[in-house]
């Protein structure tokens, strides 16, 4: 039995993955708010809903789970309600704009909050609504944010490992969202083990070239944020990056693939400015360039023949 510890959480955002970390972080013992505007139902096992941003000033930890598209605006609107005796962290794959910055770095900018963090890792948000167990990853340079989000959400059935490079974290869990798209779509297009092998190693040092090129500590990318995360999309069907690469690989046009998907993914915008990253590096990318083409409509047999003739 879980013992109530009452760390007050607000999260910030009502849709799946939005829930499903308030259901964790209320299973876990924490005193949770849900800040969202959509219907829910008052007290769904524990958790409080709130259809205005009040309850983050009385919040110790704050959890963004908004698109990449509106994080800056939501995070410019809690910004008002938030100082600097708050902790922030966010659960978003993506990155903001051209320049590709992190969250935490539109967090900085748009709020008076400097203990900043983002979650990563293979857990998805139906292990967190079923209660299945997992594994989660806390990233953040500041030893308070790591507790805190331990306290908030570990318990008998979900395990938070924690690492201090954030910013890490943050770039392997966008490039690991890419990658998952060319899971997906590779076994559909009946890839064979060698080949999915093939393209998840190579993705994974590709990556780590890119997490480099970035600024960040590559042995992330080697990690349960990273090549852990993507080895577990192997086994996650539901996962809604892999649910997209299957759909397109049967021949589905992206509007049809991504209402299958029904999580917003943020790979499909990603995709193409991470490819253009890393040209400007000059950090050779052909995995992520085939997952670009997988979503601009490649076919399976064409893909796949270039997957083959990596070098």
């Amino acid at each position: 039995m879980t013992t109530k510890h009452g760390l007050p959480v607000a999260i910030i955002g009502g849709g799946p993955w939005g829930v499903a970390l308030a259901l964790a972080a209320s299973r876990a013992g924490s005193d949770v708010t849900l800040c969202t505007r959509r219907d829910h139902p008052e007290g769904r096992r524990g958790v409080k809903v709130s259809p205005t941003l009040d309850a983050a000033e009385k919040a110790r930890l704050i959890v963004l789970a908004v698109p990449s598209l509106v994080a800056r605006s939501v995070l410019a609107s809690v910004g008002d309600h938030l100082n600097g005796a708050h902790l922030l962290v966010h659960g978003i794959r993506g990155l903001d704009g051209d320049d590709l910055e992190t969250m935490s770095d539109v967090a900085r900018e748009e709020t008076p909050v400097r203990r900043l963090g983002a979650l990563g890792g293979p857990v998805q948000a139906s292990d967190l609504i079923d209660g299945r167990p997992s594994a989660m990853v806390v990233g953040s340079r500041y030893p308070e944010v790591l507790a805190a989000v331990t306290t908030a959400f570990q318990s008998s059935w979900l395990r938070v490992y924690t690492t201090p490079d954030a910013e890490g974290l943050e770039w392997a869990s966008a490039l690991v969202g890419c990658l998952a798209i060319g899971v997906g779509f590779a076994q559909t297009a009946n890839a064979g083990p060698g080949l999915l092998a093939a393209l998840i190693s190579r993705g994974v040092d590709e990556a780590a070239r890119i997490v480099t090129a970035a600024g960040a500590d590559e042995h992330t990318m080697y990690g349960l944020g990273g090549y852990g995360d993507l080895l577990a999309s192997i086994a996650i069907a539901d996962r809604p990056e892999v649910v997209l690469g299957r759909a397109l690989a049967e021949g589905k046009d992206l509007r049809a693939a991504l209402g299958e998907a029904r999580l917003r993914v943020e790979a499909v915008a990603l995709a193409p400015r991470l490819v253009a990253f890393a040209k400007d590096r000059k950090v050779k990318a052909p995995t992520f360039e085939a997952v670009r083409d997988v979503l601009e409509g490649g076919r399976p047999e064409d893909v796949l023949g270039r997957l083959f003739a990596m070098g």
